[in-house]
């Protein structure tokens, strides 16, 4: 093989344990987690990089100002709202470097099986020749046929 970026091959033993750990870490954030459809996400009013400071001052401010806040208005669970975004916040941060890597990991592994099927494929084609791999060679080929969808992208003069 010409190309080999992931090496490692873990047992299903050590699937069985990411998966266990996967399925730990759903149920620890599940009180957390919140379904919402696209339209539910597109009308909240967000706190992004910008409204941050924001946020945090004004929270200062009425905390060292509560006399004049209303009484229904709860600064205790804003102050745990905001601990809590940060907490999580934080872990969204480790899990999106995470699955990051993951997907990189997934795509070296997809490049390095193409990679071989294609080496393996040019082999069969020169060596295979009335050796009884010319059904599994037609096979093989149909990757590599013009379909419909590239003649029609052909320019028309």
């Amino acid at each position: 093989m010409g190309q080999n970026l992931v090496a490692a091959h873990p047992t299903a033993e050590h699937w069985a344990e990411v998966d266990a750990a996967i399925a730990k870490v759903h149920e620890l954030l599940q009180p957390l987690l919140v379904a919402m459809t696209p339209a539910a996400k597109k009308s909240l009013v967000k706190m992004g990089d910008g409204s941050e400071a924001f946020c945090r001052k004004a929270l200062e401010v009425m905390e060292e100002n509560a006399s004049l806040i209303p009484r229904g208005f709860d600064l205790a669970e804003m102050r745990q709202d905001l601990a809590t975004h940060d907490a999580l916040y934080a872990r969204v941060l480790k899990l999106t470097q995470l699955l990051e890597q993951a997907r990189n990991a997934e795509m070296a592994l997809g490049s390095d099986v193409m990679v071989a099927a294609l080496e393996g494929y040019a082999v069969l084609k020169v060596v295979g020749k009335g050796e009884g791999v010319e059904s599994l060679k037609k096979l093989l080929s149909k990757r590599f046929a013009v379909g419909p969808r590239e003649a029609a992208k052909a320019p028309t003069r």
